[in-house]
């Protein structure tokens, strides 16, 4: 948040609102003060505050009698109890009217800013969820973050030139909209962007796939057709998972990215394109040059501007931003009210290392609000791996099997429960995931 925390301290001592401001101000947190509960209550009306401390005893009206007021006229500000009796019954009655943290006095100042820093995490976990959705002038990309910036200066710097451009980047990060930025935001915005698939072209069919093919060719060839690189032709060509090109095709490339000249299959007569190089992989493509399994000089070629696209655990709060963008997407789309996550249900997704990314993240919103018929969204109803994730994630004493099962049961969440699409993200076949799963007992 730009603007400060406000903290509205109300204690009969005087002494305890001394130490709250003391220990809170240091921390950039605005602390107003008062001895009263009838003192509190003008302030609230003025200063717009956004967490109230109050004591559990005090003369004429009480603590709880405050949290009573401030959750029936101000809902979203947050509320903690402090106080030298502490008791259960106590404790429970606070948190039932709605405080939500109770912290018993004497306290300690790490105690103190670590209470405060939860309730102030979960307010602005709330207020970004209940936020307008996200417009932005960034592309058409969703994000805050300071990762995000970065991409999107190197969007601009891309887009004012004509080079090639490598994005790299986890699978679900949003390469392809990095891709489509470029283009549309370059002078070539009006010639077709064609994105290709490197993995999902035969090596068989990579020429006619790449240049098209004249009438006769080859068997089957009844007409002719233009190929990826001449509809590109002014345009760009996305080279969507290029590190998984054959050699045949990336020989290919490179004559084609040298020379701007190609030939037909089943024709000699020789054609030019001005088509921009716009590639994308999850690998390592200088470990891949390194392994001799990807070529040197065609890594150069298309690695004139590189950009790199975080994975969603590294982009911190955009996390809730993308939440917030996807229910309002998800639920006007079929006409629903957009509904809450819970604290605990929000914690979770906080904590999930999201193997899939935003993709994963998407098709999550989407499936909640198809099943879930109630507000807010909790805990439970989120996928197994997700609540198995919420308690054993931060470990490191567990067994391989158990961290195994995890994975894979992420992968699958991400993908909807294909199966194929989760044994390619796993590096192994159909066959080998569906044994791994009945041995786990999901199949």
């Amino acid at each position: 948040m730009s603007n400060p925390i406000r903290i509205l301290a109300v204690d009969d001592s005087a002494s305890t609102l001394e130490v709250l401001k003391r220990n809170l101000e240091p921390s950039g947190y605005e602390v107003f003060t008062c001895l009263r509960v009838d003192e509190a209550l003008p302030l609230l009306d003025e200063l717009n505050i956004d967490l109230v401390i109050t004591d559990y005893r005090m003369p004429q009206a009480t603590g709880l009698d405050l949290i009573k007021h401030v959750r029936g006229n101000y809902p979203d500000t947050e509320i903690m109890m402090i106080t030298g009796y502490p008791s259960i019954p106590g404790a429970v009655e606070a948190i039932k009217d709605g405080a939500g943290e109770y912290l018993p006095k004497p306290f300690t100042t790490d105690e103190l800013l670590s209470a405060v820093g939860r309730i102030v995490d979960r307010l602005q976990r709330r207020r970004t969820l209940s936020a307008a959705p996200f417009q932005t002038d960034n592309y058409g990309i969703i994000g805050n973050s300071p990762e995000m910036q970065r991409v999107f200066r190197r969007i601009g710097k891309a887009a004012g030139t004509n080079a090639n451009v490598l994005i790299t980047g986890d699978s679900g990060t949003g390469k392809e909209l990095v891709a489509r930025a470029i283009h549309y935001n370059s002078d070539r915005r009006a010639a077709p962007f064609v994105p290709v698939n490197c993995t999902a072209i035969p090596d068989s069919l990579a020429e006619s796939e790449l240049f098209g093919h004249v009438k006769g060719a080859f068997t089957g060839a009844k007409e002719g057709r233009a190929g990826f690189f001449e509809i590109a032709n002014t345009g760009s060509i996305f080279l969507d998972e290029i590190g998984d090109a054959s050699p045949n095709m990336q020989a290919k490339l490179l004559r084609i990215i040298q020379s701007k000249e190609f030939c037909k299959v089943g024709s000699s007569r020789v054609n030019t394109v001005d088509t921009r190089i716009l590639a994308a992989t999850h690998k390592d493509l200088k470990l891949l040059v390194e392994e001799g399994s990807f070529r040197e000089d065609l890594f150069y070629r298309v690695n004139v501007v590189d950009i790199h696209v975080p994975s969603l655990s590294e982009r911190g709060d955009d996390l809730l931003v993308l939440i917030n963008a996807f229910l309002a997407k998800f639920s006007a789309a079929m006409q629903r009210p957009a509904p809450s996550f819970s604290d605990d249900a929000l914690q979770a997704l906080r904590r999930h290392n999201w193997p899939g990314n935003v993709r994963e993240l998407e098709n999550l919103i989407q499936r909640l609000i198809v099943i879930v018929d109630h507000d807010p969204i909790e805990v439970t109803d989120l996928p197994d791996a997700m609540r198995f994730s919420l308690s054993m994630s931060g470990r490191v004493d567990r067994p391989l099997a158990e961290v195994e099962h995890e994975h894979i049961m992420n992968v699958l969440a991400m993908v909807g429960n294909n199966k194929s699409h989760a044994a390619d993200i796993l590096g192994i076949n159909r066959k080998t995931l569906r044994e791994k799963l009945r041995k786990m007992g999901q199949e």
